[in-house]
């Protein structure tokens, strides 16, 4: 009883966690990355704005880089463990649960290989600026693997707000969750169109 107790709290901070806060800084890592089009320029003035933010390290660690470790290893756990939803959702519900955990598992690999391309760059003392980025994805391998990157952390966000939302009860009727499958399919969809439109950007 205790365990299922605590499995319950951990799984309610998992998808916290999810939205807020890396989902609130997904939605700004996005806008700050699709100023790239319009422009060097504007990209390294959005780029040194976010630089300059005070107590900067410790709003990573904080924020986004013990979130990030949470979420990723207690998500792992339950790729590799959640089977109760089988035959209490519908097919498609149960192919989303699914691709939840497949871009999960992606987005952990590409948000290790993003760090290391540009925060961890930066602590060996190269400028994390358009030039940076754009040196990165006229590599053909990392273009085609930064795409599929952004699309599966998107995919993981709008699907996971669904997610979110039925865990913490909010969505609770078959209607509302119905309603919300569409309304969560928009939000992927434009998230990738202002994700993939700031990728392409760079080149």
């Amino acid at each position: 009883m205790e365990h299922t107790k605590n499995q319950f709290y951990l799984r309610r901070l998992h998808s916290l966690l999810g939205v807020i806060p890396l989902g609130a800084f997904l939605l700004v890592h996005l806008t700050a990355n699709f100023q790239a089009t319009g422009g060097a320029e504007s990209f390294n003035k959005a780029s040194n704005f976010m630089e300059s933010l005070p107590f900067l390290y410790a709003l990573e660690f904080i924020m986004i880089y013990i979130p990030i470790l949470y979420h990723a290893i207690y998500g792992v756990h339950i790729a590799f463990t959640a089977t109760h939803n089988v035959g209490h959702y519908s097919r498609f519900r149960n192919w989303m649960f699914l691709l939840q955990r497949i871009t999960g598992l992606i987005t952990f690999l590409f948000v290790f290989v993003h760090l290391w391309q540009t925060r961890i760059q930066k602590l060996f003392g190269h400028e994390v600026n358009y030039d940076m980025v754009h040196q990165i994805v006229t590599n053909r391998f990392w273009l085609i693997f930064y795409i599929i990157g952004i699309l599966s952390v998107i995919f993981h966000f709008a699907n996971g707000l669904w997610s979110f939302l039925v865990t913490w009860g909010i969505l609770q009727s078959p209607k509302s969750q119905r309603v919300f499958t569409w309304v969560s399919l928009l939000v992927f969809l434009v998230l990738s169109t202002i994700g993939i439109s700031a990728i392409l950007a760079f080149l």
